[in-house]
C-alpha cells in the first residue's frame, strides 16, 4: 500500500532509532502537538526506541479534548429541546459536561444522532423541515473546510433549519501559549501534519524565529514520527531553530488554497477557550457575521456559561504537558472510557485514552 507500508517498516524505523542515539549529546523535550500522533507513538511503542535523554511530552491537539465544558453545556442545553435534532461525531456522544453528556441526553428520549460528515446534518434538516437541525462543529483547522462547506451547502438549498455549534480551535495560536509559558519546558516541535495539509506551515515561521524553537511538521506513521524526531534532535544538537517538513509528500508550504477559502468563507478568527486552559486569544474560527443565520448560540439564544473542571481530573495538566495520563490519581481507577472523567478519556486522539489503550 503505497505511502503507507513502507512508513510502518521496521528496517528504516530502526536506523532512524540509531541514528537518533549516535546524535543525542544531552537531554531534549520535544512535544507532538497532534493527539493522532500521541496515539501512533504508543501502539508502536515509539518512546521505549529512544534514548533516555529524550522525552516525549504529549500537546493539546485533540479537539474533543480541548472543547469547554461550557461548550458541552451549550450543546445538552440545545440536544434537550423538543424541536431539535442534534448532531454530532461519535467521539462527543460521550465527552463529559458538568452534568451529563449526549449519550445520556439521548437516552432520555432527545434526538440525538451520530453522523459522520456535516453533510449527513444537511439531508437531515432538508428531511425534516419542521425541526431544527445541528451540528456540533469541533475540530482543528483540518475540519473546518468541511464544516464550511455545509453551510454554504444548507445556504444552496434554502434551508433555515440548519445551523452549527462551532468550537473549532487553531494550532499556532496553541503553540504560542505553551511557549509563552515560564514553566513549560519544551525543547521543540512536531507539528500536527494534517492541519499544516490544509493550511500550510507559513504560520509557524513567526514562532519559530521569536521563540527559537524548531519546529518540524510531521506526519503520522512510524517512520514519519522517528524522522521528525530526528529531524528536530539534529536542529538541538545544532543549536539551530528552523521550520522543516517531514510531511513533503502531503504538505505544501501554502497548505490547500481552495479549502483555505471556504473556510474563510464562513469563519473568522477570534478568541477560543481551551478545555482545561483558558481563552486564548485569536485561537479559534467562529462564525462571521454574514452566516450569522447559521449560528447556533445566535439562534438558541443561549447566555454564556462558566462551568468549573472537576478537581479530580487534572486534564488540563495533561493537555499542556505538564503531566503524563499515568500520574493521575484517577487514571484506570475511578477514569476509564467507560466512565470517564474528562475528555482526554474519551476521544479516539485522547492521551489518556492511548495510555490505557497501549500502556
Amino acid at each position: 500500500m503505497k505511502y503507507v507500508q513502507e512508513y510502518r517498516d521496521s528496517t528504516l524505523v530502526k536506523n532512524l532509532k540509531n541514528k537518533i542515539e549516535e546524535l543525542t549529546t544531552q537531554s531534549w523535550s520535544i512535544m507532538e502537538i497532534c493527539g493522532g500522533q500521541t496515539h501512533a507513538i504508543m501502539k508502536y511503542n515509539i518512546e521505549e526506541l529512544l534514548p533516555e535523554s529524550i522525552t516525549l511530552i504529549h500537546g493539546p491537539g485533540c479537539p474533543v479534548c480541548v472543547t469547554p465544558l461550557e461548550k458541552i453545556d451549550k450543546a445538552i442545553n440545545i440536544a434537550s429541546r423538543k424541536d431539535v435534532i442534534f448532531t454530532t461525531y461519535g467521539d462527543m456522544m460521550r465527552v463529559p459536561g458538568s452534568k451529563d453528556d449526549l449519550l445520556t441526553v439521548k437516552a432520555n428520549g432527545s434526538d440525538v444522532r451520530m453522523v459522520y460528515s456535516p453533510l449527513d446534518a444537511v439531508k437531515i434538516a432538508e428531511s425534516n423541515p419542521n425541526k431544527k437541525v445541528v451540528f456540533f462543529a469541533v475540530g482543528f483547522e483540518t475540519t473546518a473546510p468541511a464544516n464550511a462547506a455545509s453551510v454554504l451547502e444548507a445556504k444552496r438549498r434554502g434551508l433555515k433549519n440548519f445551523s452549527l455549534l462551532a468550537s473549532h480551535v487553531l494550532v499556532p495560536p496553541a503553540i504560542e501559549a505553551l511557549l509563552s509559558d515560564s514553566t513549560a519546558k519544551i525543547d521543540g516541535f512536531l507539528a500536527a501534519g494534517h492541519v499544516c495539509t490544509v493550511m500550510g506551515y507559513n504560520e509557524y515561521q513567526p514562532l519559530v524565529e521569536k521563540y527559537k524553537t524548531p519546529i518540524v511538521v510531521t506526519g503520522f506513521e512510524p517512520v514519519d514520527i522517528m524522522q521528525g524526531i530526528y529531524m528536530v534532535v539534529k536542529q538541538l544538537e545544532e543549536g539551530r531553530a528552523d521550520l522543516e517538513n517531514q510531511y513533503s509528500r502531503v504538505v505544501l508550504k501554502d497548505g490547500n488554497l481552495a479549502a483555505k477559502n471556504v473556510t474563510f468563507s464562513v469563519y473568522e478568527v477570534g478568541d477560543m477557550t481551551w478545555r482545561g486552559i483558558g481563552v486564548i486569544p485569536n485561537s479559534g474560527y467562529n462564525i462571521s457575521e454574514k452566516y450569522s443565520e447559521f449560528d447556533a448560540e445566535k439562534i438558541f439564544d443561549i447566555e454564556d456559561l462558566k462551568v468549573e473542571e472537576p478537581e479530580s481530573c487534572i486534564a488540563g495538566l495533561i493537555l499542556q504537558g505538564k503531566k503524563k495520563p499515568i500520574e493521575c490519581g484517577e487514571f484506570g481507577i475511578n477514569c476509564t472510557p467507560e466512565h470517564p472523567l474528562g475528555a482526554p478519556m474519551v476521544s479516539t486522539e485522547g492521551a489518556c485514552a492511548a495510555y490505557f489503550h497501549y500502556k
